[in-house]
């Protein structure tokens, strides 16, 4: 299954992205880690061939990942019809799922956080340590909150 990104959903997904991590950090996502913004394709397109991890998730008591970038499906080894029903929780191993727990509430109360390592685990059991993750709320001018996002660019298999 193709990525659905010119459906309403991802278009206004990727402003908010963009717009929320802006406003909580002071920083262009679209210029993380020396990517270069491209006019010619719409937010989504741009985050989702970047040069960098990038994952979000929505609301809920058991949040289910909404968007994972071509570097994130390679990393996690998944394809974007398994991630987009996968629980977030399942990207850490069961015993690093308390520490993951731990960091998103956190990142709930503060907004976001921008030194987050942990331990996550891919679709086919490869561990892998995140280095330097940024990771926060996904919220609109009215700050009405959508989920979370992580985006990162360093890690190694463990």
């Amino acid at each position: 299954m193709d990525k659905p990104l010119t459906n309403p959903f991802y278009l206004e997904h990727g402003a908010r992205l963009v717009e929320s991590f802006q406003r909580l950090t002071g920083n262009d996502l679209l210029v993380y880690n020396g990517m270069n913004s491209d006019a010619s394709l719409s937010i989504i397109e741009q985050l989702d061939t970047a040069p960098f991890v990038l994952l979000s998730h929505g609301l809920g008591d058991d949040p289910i990942f909404n968007f994972g970038n071509k570097s994130a499906l390679e990393l996690f080894e998944i394809s974007w019809q398994d991630l987009t029903q996968m629980p977030s929780r399942l990207s850490a191993e069961t015993i690093n799922q308390a520490d993951r727990e731990y960091l998103l509430n956190t990142v709930s109360r503060q907004g976001y956080i921008d030194d987050y390592s942990g331990v996550r685990i891919s679709a086919k059991g490869k561990r892998f340590m995140i280095k330097q993750a940024i990771v926060w709320n996904i919220i609109d001018a009215k700050a009405n909150y959508y989920g979370q996002a992580a985006v990162f660019s360093q890690w190694d298999f463990l």
